[in-house]
């Protein structure tokens, strides 16, 4: 029985995510993806799509290379996922808390902000 397993190129997953082949480079060289190699060609599978998906997701949600090749790691190691999960959760936690302090922050700078605008239009409204 022959099995065929889908594979990209790095072309490929280049243009399927709208980034840079060197993005996708480099996150090979910090471990993130293990493309299989033909001579110098790389050879990425579905995982390799999927992880890669996930790192950009990762990304957007303000986390790290390093907090997602941990996350990876984690599930290398117990693909029951329960672990991953459990550092998930703690991670996703400690993102909603820096988040909710800078929009404290933003909020506090907006008042400031707010003031100075209002204290320079009442000093227009001085000056002959």
């Amino acid at each position: 029985m022959q099995t065929t397993e889908t594979t990209y190129s790095i072309s490929d997953l280049s243009k399927e995510f709208d980034i840079t082949t060197r993005s996708i480079r480099f996150y090979e060289d910090q471990g993130l993806l293990k493309p299989r190699r033909r001579g110098q060609t790389r050879i990425y599978n579905l995982q390799d799509r999927v992880r890669l998906k996930l790192i950009l997701r990762g990304k957007r949600l303000g986390f790290s290379l390093a907090e997602t090749g941990r996350l990876f790691d984690l599930y290398d190691a117990d693909r029951s996922s329960r672990t991953q999960l459990h550092t998930m959760l703690q991670l996703v936690e400690e993102k909603k808390a820096d988040l909710q302090q800078q929009m404290d922050d933003i909020r506090i700078i907006m008042m400031e902000l707010n003031s100075a605008e209002t204290q320079c239009l009442e000093a227009l409204k001085q000056t002959p």
